[in-house]
């Protein structure tokens, strides 16, 4: 965003050190309870667009019921702070631009889903159904409104990959249960890079998709991080493992879907990474 002449602000809940130790030109860092819009709602008057990306992690433990709460409050009221901000705002954004997830769609097997298809009826799925309602009413003030259904991002930074990858490391990586379920991943810089096009198109609205092209299953995918390595990758992880260790969160890793960047495709948006190979190459190579 900022080699693009935005200047950036994050709201976070990260100490006043952390801020200082991430400081980049351009990017600036506010103090945020991720309830309410207290300390930084003005801020928000004359900005071109919101990106909300605020929510609990879903994979640093497993899922009691408190825990299940928090995931959901979590996302309910980050986006109904940022609709307060927005309705007494002097100047309002141009757009808001609501995270979601293609948990979305629950599980498919190998059936290939787009935008049209309806939501799962699991824990994943209500959450981003009220993920993605919880700023839809910013259309009411006039704001453009876009849902990005984010597929796993491949980020060596943090999420899942790095625990994907971590077993290949010490030669015993390999699928994970049946191997069937299809990973429907997007590399980090596709992730900007979509974005930023979707700003910069003033007519676009609605929900995208925001995964690659090529979706892989998980037995394709954990080959591919072997031969990129150089590494063995047939020791797999059985389902029952996963579960007795994860609980009902093993649903994440054991249960695909097999999704399709349609709407985004047919927009004209062309992906850096298209297949599971370059992408790989790219992040573990470089």
């Amino acid at each position: 965003m900022v080699n693009n002449g935005f200047e950036v602000m994050i709201l976070t809940r990260s100490s006043a050190d952390k801020q200082k130790e991430n400081r980049t030109s351009g990017v600036s860092y506010e103090l945020w309870d991720g309830k309410t819009a207290d300390g930084w709602g003005d801020l928000i008057n004359g900005t071109y667009a919101v990106i909300n990306l605020a929510g609990e992690n879903l994979s640093s433990g497993r899922w009691t019921d408190e825990r299940k709460q928090r995931i959901l409050e979590s996302r309910i009221n980050a986006g109904r702070a940022i609709v307060e901000a927005i309705k007494v705002a002097d100047q309002r954004p141009s757009l808001v631009i609501q995270s979601s997830a293609v948990g979305f769609y629950g599980a498919h097997g190998d059936e290939e889903l787009d935008e049209t298809n309806a939501p799962g009826k699991d824990f994943l799925s209500r959450v981003c159904v009220d993920w993605e309602n919880s700023t839809r009413s910013v259309t009411e003030y006039g704001v453009r409104h876009i849902v990005v259904r984010l597929g796993v991002v491949l980020s060596k930074y943090g999420g899942a990959f790095p625990k994907m990858v971590f077993p290949f490391k010490f030669f015993a990586g390999g699928p994970i249960g049946t191997g069937n379920q299809y990973i429907s991943w997007i590399h980090p810089e596709d992730v900007a890079e979509s974005i930023l096009f979707m700003m910069n198109s003033p007519d676009v609205s609605g929900t995208y998709n925001l995964s690659a092209i090529e979706s892989v299953n998980n037995r394709v995918f954990s080959k591919t991080i072997g031969a990129v390595l150089r590494r063995p990758s047939f020791l797999p992880v059985p389902s029952l493992a996963m579960k007795v260790i994860f609980g009902e969160m093993s649903t994440v890793l054991l249960d695909g879907q097999r999704v399709t960047p349609r709407k985004l495709v047919n927009l004209g948006y062309q992906f850096r990474f298209p297949n599971i190979k370059l992408a790989l190459e790219d992040l573990l190579l470089k």
